[in-house]
């Protein structure tokens, strides 16, 4: 009875999971802006949002399906966007869902990610002082140039702009999903706290 208890309960797991990952893939094809090089969208909210429901470990399990389909179908930048995504997507959702995993309350959920908005900022300018001059073909110093007038404030409105959405988005989604029966009802969820 327990192995069987334990399959259902894994089986909607996995089928939320897929859910989050297909959101944030769905995500590009909805809200996605080209600036130069980058990309602005909001698929990290649902990367997030799997993070502070499962963990950590799931978020980026979701951002490396989501960047992988991201590489297959609409990358314009092949392997070295593929890493770039995931490493962003990583960054911000990790980071974030780290944190609430040990502080599940509304304080816990902001520092999470605020934390989240810096620690991706500070990896995509390093990512792409070390990625981008492969890709665009483009010398160091030019990327170098880029960090105080497109990189970092691009990652500071993109990071936001996530973390926004997370705010809006997360208990309403959480508690529809748990209405469905997705997720169990004494799963813990104090982001209004």
């Amino acid at each position: 009875m327990t192995n069987s208890k334990n399959k259902k309960i894994d089986t909607k797991k996995m089928v939320v999971l897929a859910l989050f990952a297909a959101m944030a893939y769905l995500c590009l094809y909805v809200f996605r802006f080209k600036v130069q090089f980058l990309s602005l969208e909001i698929k990290d909210v649902f990367i997030t949002m799997s993070g502070f429901i499962f963990g950590p470990l799931t978020a980026i399990a979701v951002a490396f399906v989501e960047a992988f389909l991201e590489m297959i179908t609409l990358s314009d930048t092949g392997i070295y966007g593929a890493i770039m995504n995931f490493a962003g997507s990583t960054a911000f959702a990790g980071t974030a869902s780290l944190i609430y995993k040990y502080k599940k309350n509304l304080f816990g959920a902001m520092v999470g990610l605020i934390s989240a908005i810096a620690v991706m900022t500070g990896v995509m300018i390093v990512l792409n002082i070390l990625i981008t001059p492969f890709y665009m073909k483009a010398p160091r110093e030019t990327v170098v140039s880029m960090i105080p007038t497109l990189l970092l404030p691009f990652n500071l409105i993109k990071g936001s702009l996530n973390s926004a959405f997370v705010f809006l988005l997360y208990k309403p989604l959480s508690g529809a999903l748990k209405s469905f029966g997705m997720l169990p009802k004494t799963q813990d969820f104090k982001f209004d706290k």
